[in-house]
């Protein structure tokens, strides 16, 4: 992933759907297809990080102090807004 496109969950998905879009042309040399497709992989990689980075957020953010998940007084799961640090 280029320095441009690192920490930014939207945009590694902008990116990858560049590389859908060249990809879908037909018109890539084989050379150039190949460093797209590395490319491609890591920045699924990195987008799937990020996801799971920001799941165990919310699944921290949801539990009480005990790790059962807190509930509000109606008996549903508590939603707590996720706010980037």
């Amino acid at each position: 992933m280029t320095k441009e496109h690192e920490g930014s969950f939207e945009k590694a998905l902008e990116r990858l759907e560049g590389i859908l879009e060249k990809f879908n042309s037909g018109s890539l040399p084989l050379d150039e297809s190949l460093k797209l497709y590395e490319e491609a992989t890591h920045l699924i990689a990195t987008s799937e990080k990020m996801l799971l980075a920001a799941e165990r957020k919310i699944d921290e953010l949801s539990k009480t102090r005990s790790g059962d998940l807190a509930l509000s007084p109606g008996g549903s799961p508590e939603v707590t807004p996720f706010k980037e640090a």
